[in-house]
């Protein structure tokens, strides 16, 4: 009994050491001055392809710099640099059963102009009062098929979001990889007879950037732990209360803050036995695509896990000194995390918000789909979030307390992976 008494002593002393290096190397002062920048107005909201994103990058650039990282190998700095082609709509015209639909109540998707007459290789798929409008969007994508939709006016506002994002920025793809196109059509149609739709676009190829940073890994430099948050956000957006700036603070300048901060964490202790990527991802909000270019980067068989941070900003469902993690069942990257906090406050929770297909919905879903461990940790309340996504979402209506105790606990949970002591087991990939 004695003895046990003593290594729990141990145990429980060595928690409380890590503890106060932890609460003294990231500093909420810091924390603070992070965030504030990447969500401050002249940010514009770091929407993609805007000079916002442009300042942003150049920010997260300095504070790697001034931290030690290194570049990923390959490049010169810290940009992981690429370029897609944006398809701004020019002109969409719709017919259903020889009707003209009104512009507010269609929109196209699409890297080339077409033009469909009750085309039988169109696929029509009608998204009824009773049906989840998120996942039928997101099972016409994967189908490969041209498709109309058609939206029934329960979800218009859901609706709406979309046609004015498309309608704005366009879409848009990987050189050399075009989607197949859609048509949205919101309205009820009790038999679809013909239709004519008629899309025009322009074309043109910009450049994006991934930021990234690592600290090689002193004796298994060849595996791999990811650090990960998206720096974009929604930019200028319809004013509200006299405010069109979406400042995306929660959306994802606290994950990115993050990101810096435990970077910081890190390069001080440097001690790390696997090599540590530090990445801050573009084009999230439009698509996912920073990170999956990241995926065809990186040979993911070396990435022994991914932490992927999504919205801080406040506390969980689950009170103070928690978190979530999607895909919880999927690996042991929850159980390992948890068990490096025993002795603290904070818990890691499942992710549950399993409505969501939240697993699939981040930045983590490039690498987790070729089998990586790679789960997202957030706080966000997103059933009842009405910031997300809007203007007022800003640094005001943050609680940094919560973001400064999210970032700590992600430090000592993950110090057992970056040792090397704890692999976490791999996630099924995904069959396509």
């Amino acid at each position: 009994m004695k003895k046990i008494a003593i290594i729990t002593a141990l145990l429980v002393a060595s928690t409380y050491s890590f503890g106060q290096d932890v609460n003294k190397l990231i500093d909420q002062d810091d924390v603070t001055r992070i965030i504030k920048t990447l969500s401050a107005d002249d940010m514009q909201g770091r929407a993609t392809f805007t000079p916002g994103i442009e300042k942003a990058a150049q920010f997260i650039e300095g504070e790697y710099k001034k931290a030690g990282l290194k570049p990923l190998a390959g490049n010169t700095g810290y940009r992981q640099n690429f370029t897609m082609i944006r398809s701004t709509p020019v002109k969409t015209t719709a017919f259903i059963n020889g009707k003209a639909i009104v512009p507010d109540s269609v929109f196209t998707i699409g890297s080339a102009a077409f033009t469909w007459a009750s085309d039988k290789d169109v696929q029509v798929v009608n998204v009824t009062a009773d049906k989840n409008f998120r996942q039928e969007y997101v099972e016409a994508q994967k189908s490969g098929k041209k498709t109309l939709m058609i939206i029934d006016p329960k979800f218009q506002s859901l609706f709406k979001r979309a046609h004015d994002a498309y309608s704005t920025r366009g879409s848009v793809s990987f050189k050399g990889k075009t989607a197949s196109p859609m048509a949205l059509v919101l309205g009820k149609f009790d038999n679809i007879t013909s239709f004519d739709i008629s899309y025009e676009n322009k074309s043109e190829e910009l450049p994006l950037f991934n930021v990234a940073g690592i600290i090689p890994g002193k004796t298994k430099p060849n595996e791999f732990v990811v650090f990960s948050g998206h720096y974009d956000h929604l930019g200028i957006l319809k004013a509200m209360e006299g405010d069109s700036i979406a400042n995306g603070a929660d959306d994802d300048a606290s994950g990115t803050t993050a990101v810096i901060s435990l970077a910081k964490y890190y390069k001080k202790l440097n001690n790390n036995a696997r090599t540590l990527i530090f990445v801050a991802f573009t084009a999230e909000e439009i698509g996912e695509y920073g990170s999956q270019y990241f995926a065809t980067q990186v040979d993911p068989d070396k990435v022994v896990a991914m932490f992927n941070i999504e919205m801080i900003g406040k506390a969980s469902k689950f009170g103070e000194n928690s978190a979530f993690i999607t895909g919880f069942d999927r690996s042991n990257f929850g159980t390992i995390l948890q068990s490096n906090l025993k002795g603290t406050k904070f818990e890691f929770h499942p992710d549950p918000y399993p409505d969501q297909d939240l697993f699939y919905r981040s930045d983590n879903a490039s690498l987790a789909e070729k089998g990586v461990p790679a789960h997202t940790i957030s706080t966000d309340q997103i059933d009842i979030d009405k910031l997300y996504h809007t203007v007022k979402d800003e640094f005001s209506s943050l609680d940094v307390n919560n973001i400064t105790s999210t970032i700590r606990a992600i430090a000592l949970s993950s110090r057992s992976i970056v040792s090397g002591k704890d692999t976490p087991t791999r996630v099924p990939k995904l069959e396509r």
